[in-house]
């Protein structure tokens, strides 16, 4: 039961790996359509906490994602099925390409091409960034924390590094202040 498991999330991942351009943040966008809302595998604010913890680790963030999504719903095997899935497409296509680069370099209408797939990239993106919105911003003051790492990011050109530590003393903050309050932090049951 486990290896039928294991081989029907690689497969899933695979043809996500395979369909899927824009990297990981679009890969993200079809895993939330998919195991979020589709399958309920995930919630929102789980997808998110495997995202923040995949994206701080070292590597590729889209393959710390799979390995923990798969790890998380499946065990170890599911991990791996996952990670082997999602990294396959890209490695099968990259060699293809690298084989035809040559005759592909400076065609128009490969460059063209590759325009039209960056600007449909955008609002995959950002329906994933709406759809996970609930979970990221469960408090009023997440959105100042947002705000502050977007000028942080944006203006002062601020690490990663620094912004999720930023984000991680901010929320510990948060939880915090709301137990002095008297109320439940976030996720308490």
């Amino acid at each position: 039961m486990k290896k039928r498991r294991a081989a029907g999330f690689f497969w899933e991942f695979f043809k996500i790996g395979f369909c899927t351009f824009g990297g990981g943040w679009s890969i993200v966008a079809q895993i939330e359509k998919q195991y979020v809302r589709g399958q309920q595998l995930l919630t929102s604010q789980e997808l998110l906490d495997l995202t923040s913890v995949g994206r701080s680790l070292p590597g590729v963030m889209i393959t710390n994602v799979s390995f923990l999504f798969g790890y998380q719903v499946g065990g170890l095997a599911c991990g791996f099925a996952c990670v082997l899935g999602i990294a396959a497409p890209p490695l099968l296509i990259l060699s293809a390409v690298t084989l035809g680069y040559q005759a592909l370099q400076g065609n128009a209408l490969m460059l063209s091409a590759m325009t039209g797939v960056r600007a449909a990239v955008v609002p995959i993106i950002l329906s994933s960034a709406m759809a996970l919105r609930k979970g990221a911003f469960s408090q009023p003051a997440c959105y100042a924390v947002a705000a502050v790492a977007f000028v942080l990011s944006l203006v002062w050109d601020v690490g990663c590094i620094p912004l999720i530590l930023f984000g991680m003393a901010a929320g510990v903050a948060m939880c915090e202040w709301r137990e002095r309050k008297g109320e439940k932090p976030h996720g308490a049951a």
